[in-house]
């Protein structure tokens, strides 16, 4: 683990804290906190051996939120001056004066200790920004020269996205924290045709983003070079698959396609804000209200989920949420039955009946020009502690289909009814695969296909997948957040032919 950029340790947060702070208390704010953020991007894109841009991007500036009359206000701003960070204190106060006259219950938060001038880095070994932009163009282009060595593979693209997080949060109740974090999303895609066949697609890497370093990239941690050698082969297959019988089927799920399915009918499920109806003009709402806290049937008994903002390399992993929150981990679904949620702050005030009346730690803004608001922790299906590896699983099953990797899905509004496809569909026929098969996704109600799930993979299967690009909110912002699932197994899960679907 490194150190704070001390490019950032220079900037002049502590003073801008102050003043803004001094200034929100003088006007009457019951509570204001300053967020100070740096966030870095770099971009590299890279189709058939030739670099096509690379992007390198800043965003640099500072935001005051208070609570004042009962009603939150909020100001951000770029100038680094002392005057700028007390006017903001001024905007905000002004902001909350008029919200107070269209604020039907007061602003209260949730009590949460102080944590004062603590320091949080997430672990790894080398800032990818550091690494020198030509070798890392070299590396993504080498990998599109290894894939177009195949005749039949016609394109190849690899991408790098980049970002280095730092963030200094400050409040009048006495927390100070400064914070440092890196995340990085490789990938690379084949793409060819069968002129047999007329089928035109591609073959994706699965490996997941993750919160290391550049060691990703070069220390086996995940096995690029072996991914880069079977992905031709599986496109081959792919193209001159048949197309799948549609039906009912058996699913061994890779974590690699699991992941997002846990994301969108679990994860996105269980934020309170949504449950609550606070996203309900924009992204909707749940089914799983909180009425039915405690009494839920989600899945079966063996499903068992988390949310965590503390696992390694999570992607929503933090020591420290928007509102001085220390990260925590706890129980959303418990042997089947809903018994969390996520929740910031003033949700915990409302309902102390949560996580003993204290923020889980789920307030996140994506830049210092938006207002915190609560988002997803890395939420992880636990595995089995003895649970069966992915070939005792797929043995299991007489006839279905074992999926791997994640491509398109579409879910209602109240996260319930889906459908989800992927990077390759394997037939199973009595306990041993049987090759490809194509235009296949599957479909279910949450409740359903959770409670189909008869087998949950032992530690060996579990794999911590996820995404940069979660969207929320109005204006919108972008997070990115990690999963962690096991191989698993469900049983009965209609198959959908899109092929089919499509002509109707």
């Amino acid at each position: 683990m490194t150190g704070l950029d001390p490019t950032f340790s220079v900037l002049p947060y502590h003073s801008l804290g102050d003043a803004a702070l001094a200034r929100a208390a003088d006007l009457g704010a019951t509570h204001a906190d300053f967020r100070f953020e740096r966030l870095r991007y770099q971009h590299l894109g890279i189709r058939d051996g030739v670099l096509q841009g690379a992007a390198d991007t800043e965003d640099l500036g500072f935001a005051v939120r208070v609570i004042h009359d009962g009603a939150w206000g909020f100001a951000s701003g770029v100038v680094m001056s002392e005057a700028e960070a007390v006017r903001l204190a001024d905007t905000a106060v002004a902001v909350a004066k008029v919200a107070a006259r269209m604020t039907a219950a007061p602003v209260e938060l949730a009590d949460e200790p102080v944590h004062d001038e603590v320091t949080w880095v997430s672990p790894y070994a080398v800032n990818p920004l550091e690494v020198p932009t030509a070798d890392k163009a070299s590396l993504l282009v080498n990998w599109t020269n290894r894939l177009r060595e195949h005749g039949f593979v016609e394109h190849a693209t690899a991408n790098l996205e980049q970002v280095q997080e730092n963030k200094y949060y400050a409040d009048l109740a006495g927390t100070r924290t400064t914070q440092q974090r890196i995340r990085l999303q490789p990938s690379f895609e084949a793409m060819g045709s069968d002129a047999g066949t007329g089928a035109f697609d591609s073959m994706r890497s699965i490996a997941p983003p993750v919160a290391h370093g550049w060691e990703y990239l070069t220390d086996g941690l995940w096995d690029w070079d072996a991914e880069l050698l079977e992905t031709p082969d599986l496109l081959a297959e792919k193209l001159k698959a048949p197309t799948v019988k549609a039906g009912v089927y058996d699913l061994v799920i890779h974590p690699s396609n699991l992941w997002l399915t846990i994301h969108e009918s679990i994860g996105h499920a269980t934020e309170l804000d949504r449950v609550l109806g606070y996203e309900a003009n924009y992204a909707g709402t749940s089914f799983a209200t909180y009425d039915q806290l405690g009494t839920l049937r989600y899945g079966s008994e063996l499903m068992n989920v988390t949310g965590d903002r503390t696992v390694p390399h999570g992607l929503a992993t933090t020591g420290y949420d928007d509102e001085g929150v220390q990260t925590q981990s706890w129980d959303i679904v418990k042997d089947g039955v809903l018994v969390g949620y996520q929740l910031d702050r003033q949700m915990g005030r409302m309902h102390p009946e949560l996580n003993d009346a204290r923020s889980n730690g789920c307030a996140y803004a994506d830049s210092p020009g938006h207002i915190p608001i609560q988002r997803m922790a890395n939420v992880s299906l636990r595995p089995a502690p003895d649970g069966p590896g992915t070939e005792e699983l797929i043995a299991g099953v007489e006839r279905g289909l074992y999926v791997v990797g994640d491509k398109s899905w579409s879910i209602d509004m109240q996260r319930f009814n889906f459908q989800f496809t992927g990077q390759r569909f394997l037939m199973i026929e009595d306990g041993r695969l049987t090759g490809q098969v194509r235009d296949a996704a599957y479909q279910a109600t949450t409740t359903d296909f959770w409670g189909s799930m008869d087998a949950v993979g032992g530690p060996q299967t579990w794999v911590l997948g996820g995404a940069f690009n979660c969207g929320k909110a109005q204006p919108g912002q972008v997070a990115a957040v990690s999963h962690g699932c096991p191989a698993a197994r469900f049983r009965g899960i209609t198959i959908l032919n899109t092929v089919q679907e499509a002509g109707h």
